[in-house]
């Protein structure tokens, strides 16, 4: 219980105290992780009852892509995502060790609470409880970096730009 207090007022004060925006340090970032995986985030012992079927791994994808995708990328990685490492906290490769080391409901408390003071939001009313756990289902078995492309939205953006700039070099 001691160490529980002491968690929560470090976090507390990291939180607190961090009012310029700039990249997390090492002592920061892994404070915060801390806290956040043993105090602020809840549902550790909460238990997917949606087996990672190749068809349940399928539509989390597909459910990851609509909601998810513009933040994370459509593999989770931040493939193509322009902001992802401007944002403060940046936006985590979903692959990476630190969100893999959350129990499964812990993942599933994340989309539907989301995470504050990050950009994360909150699912909970948008994706019902099965969506959700389809969705662990699909972080927990993530394509490699770039596998899947860009998220639509920036592919257009990305085209939008070239051609600006080509129709500035013609005139």
């Amino acid at each position: 219980m001691h160490t529980k207090w002491k968690l929560w007022l470090a976090g507390f004060l990291l939180f607190s105290c961090g009012c310029r925006v700039n990249k997390p340090g090492a002592v920061e970032s892994e404070m915060a992780k801390e806290v956040k995986h043993k105090i602020t985030v809840g549902g550790k012992d909460d238990r997917n009852a949606i087996p990672a079927t190749e068809e349940n791994i399928a539509d989390g994808r597909e459910h990851f892509g609509h909601h998810c995708g513009v933040c994370h990328g459509l593999d989770g990685q931040a493939t193509g995502v322009p902001f992802a490492d401007k944002m403060s906290p940046p936006v985590p490769s979903l692959s990476s060790k630190d969100v893999q080391d959350y129990a499964d409901g812990q993942l599933k408390w994340i989309i539907a609470n989301g995470i504050n003071p990050s950009g994360m939001p909150a699912w909970k009313g948008t994706l019902t409880d099965e969506e959700m756990w389809k969705i662990v289902d699909f972080l927990r078995h993530l394509p490699p970096k770039g596998s899947l492309g860009i998220p639509k939205v920036y592919e257009e953006e990305q085209e939008e730009h070239q051609h600006m700039h080509a129709d500035e070099h013609h005139h």
